[in-house]
């Protein structure tokens, strides 16, 4: 396996919106397996491409750390269809190392995505997991969880956003 760099707040990759993925092959597979293995070295529970400087529309998410009987997987190509109640959770971001802040989100999703080996699956989710994704597919649109806090809560936070946007810039 191999660790990939995760770029931080200020690159300007983190503020565009990723491509469809085309080809389901094994330049993929490995691509997900490195993504993986980075974010459990780093102590994430997701990870989207553009986190690592990929403009591909794909993210992980270690579902290991939300029930212990399912494993790491990948969304490629994914898309909310549907989304219900609403719910506040604290949320950080490994491109924003040390910021937290709670997030209001839809509870509930009923989300298409495709698999690695490239089949197309619907199904609902919810809870954190339904959290995290949405999470990670911000990121697919260059969308960061601090654009989703409160604008008083995002001011109190700006000095600590700058030093990391200029301690990785």
């Amino acid at each position: 396996m191999t660790l990939i760099p995760i770029i931080k707040i200020g690159h300007p990759s983190l503020r565009q919106t990723a491509n469809p993925v085309e080809k389901f092959d094994q330049e993929l597979t490995t691509l997900v397996d490195n993504m993986i293995e980075t974010m459990r070295i780093n102590e994430g529970i997701g990870l989207a491409a553009p986190q690592v400087n990929i403009m591909l529309r794909f993210f992980v998410i270690d579902k290991k750390l939300i029930n212990e009987e399912w494993e790491a997987q990948a969304y490629i190509n994914p898309e909310i269809i549907d989304a219900r109640g609403l719910d506040s959770y604290e949320e950080g971001c490994l491109s924003i190392p040390g910021i937290r802040a709670e997030v209001d989100r839809p509870f509930m999703i009923w989300v298409k995505y495709q698999t690695i080996e490239g089949k197309t699956i619907e199904e609902e989710l919810e809870g954190l997991l339904a959290r995290v994704f949405q999470h990670e597919y911000d990121h697919l649109d260059g969308i960061l969880f601090i654009d989703r806090i409160p604008f008083i809560r995002k001011k109190m936070l700006e000095s600590q956003i700058k030093e990391i946007e200029g301690a990785f810039s």
